[in-house]
């Protein structure tokens, strides 16, 4: 991924929340700057995981200094490290990263 530094991904289904998260911190392990953006999607995570697991993956990806945003209030008070953005604000700080992926 040469001259590719920061990754957006784009959550927009509630059920992809896990693995749009899980994919974020793939990219933070291998030292590419990445951000997870919950766009009109509340969290939702998939059979077997708890929010308590959904909480270490931020404060992972936190510790790694990724970025989480969501535009929906509740989560944003629910999970700690996850910010709560406008989508205005959101399109603002996704236009400074070189590759989006949508989920």
């Amino acid at each position: 991924m040469q001259g590719i530094e920061r990754v957006a991904f784009l959550v927009n289904e509630p059920l992809d929340s896990w693995e749009g998260l899980r994919s974020t911190l793939g990219l933070l392990v291998e030292n590419l700057w990445a951000g997870c953006f919950f766009i009109d999607t509340p969290v939702r995570l998939i059979e077997g995981k708890s929010q308590e697991d959904f909480q270490e993956n931020l404060e992972m990806l936190a510790d790694l200094e990724g970025e989480c945003y969501t535009n929906t209030r509740s989560d944003a008070e629910k999970y700690q490290f996850m910010t709560y953005a406008s989508l205005e604000e959101m399109a603002e700080k996704i236009k400074t990263y070189h590759l989006v992926v949508p989920f």
